[in-house]
Formats: C-alpha cells, sequence, structure tokens
C-alpha cells in the first residue's frame, strides 16, 4: 500500500512517479524494511532531477489500528533509511480515511495527486505512477498518467481493476531505467 512517487522538475516538463513500499501489514517503524534497490533505485531518479514523493492509502489510521502519529514516524523510518542510502524523498502524502468514507483522495481517485500536481506544479501527462497493484495502474489512468507495474510485493495479483500498464517490470530499478530512458530520448 505504500507508493513513493518520483517528480521530475526540469525547465521542460515536470512528472511525478509513484513507486511500491512495504504494505498493510506495516504497524510499527521497526518493521519497515524495503525491497533490495528500492533506494538505489529513487537515488538514480534523484541524480536525474526527480523529486520523489510518497502516496499512500492508509486506512489503518482512519480505523483506528494505528495512529496518524505512529504513521508518521513508519514514513519518517522509511526516509530515513532511503536518505543513509543516498536517495531523497520530498513528501509524503497519505489518504488516512476509511474506505466507507468516499474520500476523494483514497487511490483509484486522484485527491492526493491532484494536491501533489499543485504542491510541486508537476504535468500529470507526462508523469509516471509506479506500483505493485492494479489500484495503482488505475490511479495513473484515472490522473491520465503512465504507468509501471512492478512485479514485487503484490504483483498485481490484488486484481481488483481490469486495467493493463504501460509497462510490466520485475523492480523499481527497472521502473527507474525505463523512465530515465524515456527522458533521455525527449530532451
Amino acid at each position: 500500500e505504500m507508493k513513493i512517487c518520483d517528480c521530475r522538475e526540469s525547465p521542460v516538463d515536470k512528472n511525478l512517479v509513484d513507486i511500491g513500499m512495504p504494505g498493510p501489514d506495516l504497524l510499527d517503524e521497526k518493521d519497515v524494511e524495503l525491497y533490495a534497490n528500492v533506494s538505489n533505485a529513487i537515488k538514480q531518479l534523484n541524480e536525474k532531477n526527480f523529486k520523489v514523493i510518497v502516496i499512500t492509502n492508509q486506512s489503518k489510521v482512519g480505523r483506528g489500528i494505528i495512529t496518524y502519529e505512529k504513521m508518521e514516524v513508519i514514513n519518517k523510518k522509511i526516509e530515513e533509511i532511503v536518505r543513509n542510502q543516498g536517495g531523497s524523498i520530498d513528501k509524503f502524502y497519505c489518504c488516512t480515511h476509511k474506505i466507507e468514507d468516499d474520500c476523494n483522495c483514497r487511490k483509484p481517485k486522484t485527491g492526493l495527486l491532484e494536491l501533489a500536481k499543485r504542491d510541486f506544479e508537476i504535468n500529470l501527462q507526462d508523469s509516471w505512477i509506479i506500483g505493485d497493484k492494479t489500484v495503482d495502474v488505475q490511479t495513473g489512468k484515472n490522473a491520465d498518467c503512465k504507468t509501471i507495474l512492478v512485479k514485487t510485493g503484490y504483483a498485481g495479483r490484488d486484481k481488483k481493476y481490469n486495467v493493463e500498464p504501460n509497462f510490466v517490470v520485475e523492480n523499481l530499478i527497472d521502473a527507474a531505467k525505463i523512465i530515465i530512458s524515456t527522458q533521455n530520448h525527449k530532451h
């Protein structure tokens, strides 16, 4: 469920990328473990002037399973691990509503992407969403972003949405390579 978004800022365009991270069972910062190469992939995107933004559904806060403060501590731990390995996360956007609240920020709705778009002046049409669930791909489609499904985590097995990503790759490093190579061809 945890996502990372990367936003590239350049004079020509600004884009956003959403990357799969640890899921719904993460209840304590001491349990935070990132997939191999996540920090390295983020670092590579940073080096190409991408900003990294996390977009995540965290209904466990709304359901009272963890507190908002605990969620923030977990987010800070993720940031710290990435930073210690040379990468950088710029911002976390979290939907803490329960599913039945029918808010506009819970993926696949695009409220959090719209917020990131405003805060970072992102062009969503030139943006990428990377995730391990069909909800991530559907969110990308709803926001008119390009999408990459990674085979780590759920690997799209949630099957909630019948959507085709633009690319399917093994992991985040492969996703970063696609984004960087696509960017290189544009300039």
